[in-house]
């Protein structure tokens, strides 16, 4: 590989070396707790997984010397890009070389095609070098191939055979994890010898639970997010002008809208998870927008921030019913298909649906019906992600407004611009915690992987307190896992974790939004991640995680 180019910051986080758990600096002994069982549905989880079903949780504490057996490792990156992915690898390589220094550490590139398609690259001090404390995948590459045939499982066995490789790691989120856990199941099965080792990843912060407190890379994200809403809001501050709709990734749960809210208090926060609970209509979000507006206005302020979830449109229950019901008429529907203009495929669809759904779709603008309507995945869904929340909240807020203008309601001026944060934060320089906590992700990885474990997620606990008083283990990748409807089959996926509405971190912004929307100014500018300087500057977790543990 080709040396890259590097900025003056890369080059001095190139010297950083990560913290990690006083436990894993030495010697270590692995101590076994409690038995486990899945999240839910035990009894098909158990009949799925029968080698990998219910294996008790994993600590690794101070212990004697012992030698340890020659291992090759490889090493998948899965999914979309997080920061500290370059870490884990950094960590793992490092563990590896530590427990002996004959081990050997293969990168599969592209992601899991690389393992399937025999495409890999031995993994060098030399290379691994070029990225430590790096954003970014792309010392090996990502991709989203699914791991779910037996024929793939069978080319993935024949490439570690013949490179002498003993165990996988795969690094990624709920999906690919749980692809892990199918992998480590048929090669346990198959007696292949081959072990399986997750890592979680996932800026969208819904891979966790009491296991895994959090999946890397959410914090840097949110940290360079919340920089830019800062920046955003201190312009709107100085400039007196412009509500700033900004939406932020995180389609299948609200955690980094929640997690951004938190660092900077903006006017309006929308969550999700909220918006189902009480079962609001897309009418009733924007009623709550234009409340906030309407009352800023009265005192002269016209302007303001908004967040707004990536994945808001699905919680909407009839917005939900309404794409659900497009899914199945739309997929694959040669009649649909073979129309031609905009108008003619809108009254077609407007024909086939329900009345409720019929009246949802003739409420929104054109432009959002049909991007429903044209916009579908291979599937024939509707890619939910490509539908610009921010923009229709600003028609249908604009809209609203001149209604109540003209009804002498209200007489502000309402000018928005929107702006999507997605991509602004996936491949950011890690954050110290981040940095720090992917890395010893790696480490222990390395450890399950030398004491011959297989079907556990690499698992760092106690990431409230100095890096130094960390736990280090695994956990079952079972222990997570539900039976959930894809593609109309019931299958075994990683149970998400959506935000709770009586959890610390929401109930405290509850308890704020009411200050934050209000006409005295309450934003705070985070400014941008801080790699240097006092610890309770540079190395504190998100405000999540310290609100979830009681700070």
């Amino acid at each position: 590989m080709k040396p890259m180019s590097k900025s003056p910051l890369q080059i001095a986080r190139s010297t950083y070396q990560p913290k990690l758990p006083a436990a894993l600096k030495g010697n270590v002994v692995l101590k076994e707790g409690a038995t486990t069982q899945s999240v839910a549905d035990q009894n098909e989880i158990k009949e799925l997984f029968p080698n990998t079903y219910g294996m008790p949780l994993i600590s690794f504490e101070p212990g004697e010397t012992k030698e340890n057996p020659i291992v090759g490792v490889g090493v998948i990156l899965s999914g979309g890009q997080a920061p500290g992915g370059h870490n884990v690898i950094s960590g793992l390589y490092d563990g590896l070389k530590v427990l002996n220094t004959a081990n050997k550490l293969y990168g599969f590139l592209g992601g899991p095609s690389g393992l399937v398609d025999h495409q890999y690259v031995e993994l060098t001090k030399e290379i691994v070098d070029e990225y430590r404390n790096t954003g970014g995948f792309d010392i090996i590459g990502s991709g989203r191939t699914k791991l779910e045939e037996e024929e793939q499982y069978e080319k993935g066995a024949l490439i570690c055979k013949k490179l002498g490789i003993n165990a996988i790691v795969v690094i990624g989120g709920d999906d690919s994890n749980t692809n892990a856990c199918v992998l480590a199941e048929y090669y346990s099965q198959k007696k292949t010898g081959i072990q399986v080792i997750g890592c979680p990843k996932t800026i969208d912060g819904d891979l966790k639970n009491e296991m895994i407190e959090t999946s890397f890379g959410f914090d840097t994200a949110c940290k360079v997010y919340s920089e830019l809403i800062g920046n955003i809001q201190r312009d709107a501050n100085s400039a007196k002008k412009y509500w700033h709709f900004i939406r932020l990734m995180g389609r299948s749960a609200s955690h980094i809208t929640l997690e951004c809210a938190l660092q900077s208090q903006p006017n309006i926060c929308i969550v999700s998870e909220e918006v189902e609970a009480k079962n609001m209509t897309l009418n009733d979000v924007v009623e709550t927008i234009v409340k906030v507006v309407v009352h800023r206005a009265k005192h002269g302020l016209n302007f303001g921030t908004i967040l707004i979830p990536e994945g808001l449109i699905e919680f909407i229950p009839a917005m939900k019913n309404l794409i659900s019901e497009l899914n199945d008429l739309l997929a694959h529907n040669e009649d649909f298909n073979a129309l031609n203009g905009d108008e003619e495929k809108r009254e077609y669809v407007k024909g086939m649906l329900s009345t409720e759904s019929c009246e949802i779709y003739r409420s929104l603008p054109k432009g959002i019906a049909k991007q429903l309507t044209l916009d579908r995945d291979p599937h024939g869904n509707v890619q939910v992600s490509l539908i610009e929340t921010e923009k229709l909240l600003i028609e249908m807020v604009g809209k609203r407004l001149a209604q109540l203008k003209a009804e002498k309601k209200y007489n502000g001026k309402f000018s928005a611009i929107n702006h999507f944060f997605g991509y602004e934060g996936r491949c950011a320089i890690p954050s110290n915690f981040d940095a720090d906590y992917t890395y010893s992700l790696g480490y222990t990885a390395s450890l399950l992987i030398s004491e011959g474990k297989t079907g556990y997620m690499s698992s760092v606990l106690n990431l409230t307190a100095p890096a130094a008083e960390w736990i280090a283990g695994g956990v079952p990748i079972t222990m997570m896992m539900n039976m959930e409807k894809r593609h109309g089959k019931m299958k075994p996926v990683i149970q998400k974790a959506l935000v709770l509405l009586d959890g610390a971190p929401f109930k405290f912004f509850a308890s704020q939004r009411e200050d934050w929307a209000d006409e005295k100014s309450s934003y705070v500018y985070p400014g941008p991640v801080q790699y240097y300087g006092p610890s309770e500057v540079c190395d504190q977790p998100t405000r999540t995680l310290l609100l979830e543990k009681g700070y």
